[in-house]
């Protein structure tokens, strides 16, 4: 592990810059920046989907999950470093089987909501795909390793089919988008 934070500020990104994982500085609008924030952020509303009530299988995944999505901020942060894998996709698409499995076919979208921990999976599914977005700028402009690109979109992914698991779970079911509703 690298060096410990005893000292929490040290203004040297007073003037707009910050520090990358390999000690290069970069604006702190940058397109690196912005990505690996945002996957900070992605992870930020996974912890609260986990300050919810969902099922320990569920917890165990995202809490798997969250520890790849830090990795995966570690490999934005340090350009030509390499954390998330291959075997970590096929992971993420594993679970995405099992629990897309035992759900109905999809005939409708489906709106934001199905209970509180559905709502807040959307949340986290909604960010995932942000940064998905992000990372994929990022790389029109730089290197970035398409094993980060394709995690983040079978996380998107995954947690969609989550909050579809949770909403049926919570007992309000999946709240579907009326296209013929009135005007």
């Amino acid at each position: 592990m690298g060096n410990r934070l005893s000292k929490i500020y040290t203004r040297t990104g007073d003037d707009g810059s910050t520090g990358l994982g390999d000690g290069a500085r970069v604006g702190k609008d940058s397109l690196r920046v912005t990505a690996y924030g945002t996957v900070d952020e992605a992870n930020s509303t996974i912890g609260l989907l986990l300050a919810a009530d969902v099922p320990d299988d569920i917890r165990d995944l995202l809490t798997t999950v969250q520890h790849q999505l830090f990795d995966l901020g570690g490999e934005l942060c340090i350009p030509g470093h390499a954390a998330i894998e291959d075997a970590d996709i096929e992971r993420l698409e594993q679970q995405l089987d099992r629990y897309n499995d035992d759900l109905p076919p999809l005939k409708d979208f489906i709106l934001p909501g199905g209970g509180e921990a559905a709502a807040r999976c959307h949340i986290a599914r909604t960010v995932v795909r942000r940064a998905e977005r992000e990372s994929v700028a990022l790389s029109r402009v730089e290197d970035v390793r398409p094993q980060a690109v394709h995690y983040l979109n079978r996380l998107s992914d995954l947690l969609f089919v989550l909050a579809r698991v949770l909403a049926r779970a919570s007992g309000h079911g999946e709240v579907l988008w009326h296209h013929t509703r009135r005007r």
